[in-house]
């Protein structure tokens, strides 16, 4: 990561209400990280959240961690290199506590992080770990997104402006805090405003309303003919919701994920639910719900119902079922079959889809720069949709409207990397 700054909300409740009691706090992470290296951050944070607070270390399959982030799956040494410098980045924070007293803290990002039997350890400091621990700051880590990005100072961008999307605006910036947040103060080069703006500004600007979903605007302060400060207007992509690739399986769009965040369920937690447990399960536990009276927490109440399996309780006796009734609930269970079938069958297909377009991003990844346009030439001549066009324009290789063409465009490419795990 570049140098980064997050916004730590004390959020409370089912993190549903409109407005909650803030406290003044953030964290700074200092150190000038490759894009790489940032994803791998991002990627290692992901994977420990749920356990952060409790468990002393992680892991991950090196392997898959690789692919995730783009590297190589076999390029242990430059995994290993990554994982130094985030062990040699300092994290530091200044903040008022719950009694509004001020707290100072430094940290290194990762306390410790090892390679063994193809398995990737590591770990946070209990002090970090408890400030990373904050549902906005997960919300913040969209590895849909991040793939998207091509540059560090893009990515950095778009973590320091996505938090103030609901607010409007990040307020205003003196181009000195500016210049850590995007990694690059130290450099007498970019002490020039010109050559800010031409090399860092501009492109990272064009690249978050390119690749993200968010658009952002830069505005500037001047003291005489000089510019002192930025700001950026920051607003949601009307466009994002059309050309992301499934979000999360597409699980965003359904009624199922709609009501559960209707309870108050996290973005997160609901899409978990639904993974492992299947839209309809999860719907059947919310039918439920609605007929029960006096439940304090729904979110409590409905991850009792979908580990427990509650059920309505029925007094009908055997005898009393009529034939015609049993034959009914035999074609029932029939269709209730069918449709898990389907729904079985749906999943597997989106996540082979989506383990396609990770060798595409690999296979991309390999390719040099004029290598990667003439790719990008040459696909987009066999687009004649225009709304295709302008997806791909967008998205480009993660391009969700044109996902099937993608890959077959690669398999026609580089058959070879499809017929087993990406080397």
């Amino acid at each position: 990561m570049d140098d980064s700054r997050i916004d730590m909300d004390k959020l409370s409740g089912a993190l549903r209400r409109e407005t909650v009691k803030k406290n003044v706090a953030a964290i700074h992470i200092s150190g000038k990280l490759s894009l790489l290296q940032r994803k791998l951050s991002n990627v290692l944070l992901l994977n420990a959240y749920d356990a952060l607070t409790t468990a002393q270390s992680h892991t991950i399959d090196a392997r898959t961690l690789a692919t995730i982030v783009g590297y190589n799956s076999n390029d242990f040494d430059t995994l290993r290199a990554s994982l130094r410098a985030l062990a040699e980045t300092v994290a530091e924070w200044d903040m008022l506590d719950e009694q509004g007293k001020q707290e100072w803290g430094v940290s290194s990002l990762l306390s410790f992080a090892k390679l063994k039997g193809g398995v990737c350890e590591y770990a946070y400091s209990p002090a970090l770990a408890q400030k990373l621990h904050d549902p906005k700051i997960y919300a913040l880590i969209n590895v849909h997104i991040q793939r998207n990005f091509s540059s560090g100072h893009g990515l950095a961008l778009y973590e320091n402006c996505y938090r103030f999307v609901r607010t409007g605006s990040t307020g205003w910036w003196n181009l000195e805090t500016f210049r850590k947040l995007m990694g690059v103060d130290g450099s007498s080069y970019y002490e020039s405003f010109k050559h800010l703006n031409a090399k860092i500004i501009k492109p990272s600007v064009a690249e978050v309303n390119k690749s993200s979903d968010i658009l952002i605007e830069p505005g500037f302060r001047k003291k005489g003919r000089a510019v002192t400060d930025i700001r950026f207007l920051v607003r949601e992509n009307p466009q994002m919701a059309m050309f992301q690739i499934d979000d999360g399986d597409g699980v965003r769009n359904l009624k199922t994920y709609k009501l559960l965040r209707g309870q108050g369920v996290s973005d997160r937690l609901a899409r978990q639910w639904i993974a492992e447990h299947g839209e309809d399960y999860v719907q059947e536990k919310l039918n439920y719900m609605s007929g029960q009276d006096q439940i304090k927490s729904s979110v409590g109440y409905l991850s009792a119902a979908l580990r427990d399996d509650y059920k309505p309780t029925t007094r009908v006796e055997p005898t009393q079922i009529s034939p015609e009734a049993m034959e009914a609930r035999m074609l029932r269970d029939a269709q209730r079959s069918r449709e898990d079938a389907d729904f079985e069958a749906r999943q597997a297909e989106r996540a082979e889809r989506a383990n396609q377009l990770n060798i595409v991003e690999m296979l991309v990844s390999r390719r040099n720069p004029t290598q990667r346009d003439a790719d990008k030439q040459l696909f987009m001549t066999g687009l004649t949709d225009d709304l295709d066009r302008e997806s791909f324009r967008s998205q480009g290789w993660r391009s969700g409207l044109n996902a099937n063409a993608i890959i077959a465009f690669w398999k026609d490419l580089e058959p070879e990397a499809f017929d087993g795990e990406p080397e």
